[in-house]
């Protein structure tokens, strides 16, 4: 018997898995046991044809009984990355290859020619053999530059199963995968503030979310510029920590949506799903337990634009990764916890015509339609919402003139100076940005002087605020701070905040 090993992703994360083959007289049988699912147990035909091309004896000898364990077995095994470790595991087990396995673990998916097909989850399987004490991994072209991420393990790519076997037998080594620079475009080719004509409240509140990652509502007529200030969002972002590159990435490379397959994502995901998207597109889930859009948007921007057209069960869907920061999706075959720490950031129109309180256009709708528009947001949504703007038509005067761009530069780097108090502030405690902080958080670092103190409690009494809106009032006025410069909250950073608040009739 020869054991080899390769990695199972589960979620995020991925999980070592021993390939033991078995290989005996007696009547012909070529058997993968070990809770493989039926793309596992398809890979049998493939490997057989993809050893047969490059010149080896197939396991389909009459004599011949192939069993091949993949342990633990209570882990389902999904997918087509086993095929690389089986195949090796038969040609060593025949006496058709000879190399030392330990140390080394494979994925690949195998033509039938005997290349070496791309895979998804290079990354999380990377982590896992480093931290499991294996000095090299062996993966598909295309796989490797993400795995380049974990330091200190060994990322070797092959194009196939004869040049992977010239490696392990020392005829030819296959050159290390060296980490290099993502082609991701570049931050400034994003929108430009400066190509927004007016605006400037929405452009204040915006530079707010992004400097302290909250969640916002724009609402206004149509054609008032409300996509198009959540589109330059990322223009005024703080770049990645390495930390939330690996994050991000791993996320990207198990979900298969990275911009380039195998490379490293280092722009925040600006995510916009289609107001028809289900609830388990948007939270996760599925057979075969995948992330949603709330987690491919981790640490960066879910866009949910025309808020009101998405189905009231999707939009209540988000109220537990908003408060929690992470999504527990849970089916019959088990529970998975992914991460879900994003800044919501929606649109909609004040009716269904979108003309209500527009000075140019009367709106032609019902009040009845009104209510039954507005209620399609529910107020627990509305509640974890921290700033609420009115986007409403520019001037002509406005419109006229040239453009001088570079606006988003200049909020980008008030925006940066912002976020790098907050990772000073909050070093060792686990979060990145003041939106995440929790009641002791708020104790320690939201120092509030008697005036400004005064002035949230009687903000609270008047506008009937619930308890998480108070809190999330404190939050805004420290990141306003936070754009000042200064460490204590004052009356003037209460008061612009209370400006955003979130106001129940929208």
């Amino acid at each position: 018997m020869v054991t080899l090993y390769s990695a199972q992703v589960v979620g995020l994360d991925a999980t070592i898995i021993s390939v033991e083959a078995d290989l005996s007289p007696g009547l012909h049988l070529f058997s993968i046991v070990g809770l493989a699912d039926k793309e596992v147990q398809e890979s049998r035909e493939r490997i057989g044809v993809a050893i047969r091309a490059i010149g080896a004896r197939p396991p389909h000898k009459r004599s011949e009984r192939l069993i091949v364990n993949l342990a633990p077995a209570d882990i389902r095994k999904e997918g087509p990355a086993f095929d690389l470790p089986i195949a090796l595991a038969f040609l060593l087990a025949s006496g058709q290859a000879q190399f030392d396995p330990r140390g080394k673990l494979f994925a690949g998916e195998l033509g039938l020619d005997g290349s070496v097909k791309p895979i998804l989850g290079a990354l999380p399987m990377a982590i896992v053999a480093r931290a499991a004490g294996f000095s090299a991994i062996y993966l598909p072209p295309g796989s490797g530059a993400e795995a380049t991420l974990v330091e200190g393990i060994a990322i070797k790519e092959t194009p196939s199963l004869t040049a992977l076997l010239d490696d392990l037998e020392g005829r030819r080594e296959l050159e290390a995968v060296m980490p290099s620079e993502p082609e991701d475009a570049p931050r400034e080719a994003a929108f430009d503030f400066a190509l927004i004509r007016g605006q400037e409240q929405a452009k204040r509140a915006l530079e707010i979310a992004a400097a302290g990652a909250h969640n916002l509502l724009m609402s206004g007529p149509p054609g008032t510029g409300k996509t198009i200030l959540a589109r330059a969002i990322p223009a005024i972002l703080p770049a990645m920590t390495p930390d939330e590159i690996i994050e991000v990435t791993k996320i990207a490379s198990v979900a298969g949506v990275l911009a380039r397959r195998g490379s490293a994502v280092r722009a925040r995901p600006f995510r916009t799903p289609h107001h028809t998207a289900s609830a388990v597109a948007i939270t996760g889930g599925g057979s075969a337990i995948r992330p949603g859009e709330v987690t491919l948007a981790h640490r960066g921007v879910l866009f949910l634009d025309e808020l009101p057209a998405f189905p009231p069960h999707v939009l209540d869907a988000l109220r537990q990764p908003l408060e929690d920061r992470m999504i527990t999706v849970a089916r019959a075959s088990g529970a998975i916890t992914f991460p879900a720490d994003f800044m919501l950031v929606a649109a909609m129109n004040p009716c269904p015509c979108g003309n209500l309180g527009n000075p140019k256009t009367e709106c032609v709708c019902a009040p009845g339609a009104i209510a039954r528009y507005r209620r399609r947001i529910s107020g627990p949504l509305l509640d974890r919402i921290d700033l609420v703007i009115e986007v409403g038509n520019v001037d002509a005067e406005k419109l006229e003139g040239s453009t001088v761009g570079g606006e988003s530069a200049a909020l980008r780097e008030r925006v940066e100076r912002a976020r790098a108090r907050q990772r000073e502030r909050f070093r060792g405690d686990g979060i990145a940005a003041n939106s995440a902080m929790t009641l002791r958080h708020l104790k320690t670092h939201c120092r509030l002087d008697e005036p400004s103190r005064e002035t949230l409690r009687q903000a609270y009494e008047r506008f009937g605020m619930s308890v998480r809106s108070y809190y999330r009032m404190i939050k805004v006025s420290r990141t306003i701070a936070d754009l000042a410069g200064l460490e204590e909250i004052k009356t003037d950073h209460v008061l612009e905040a209370l400006q955003y608040r979130p106001k129940n009739e929208v």
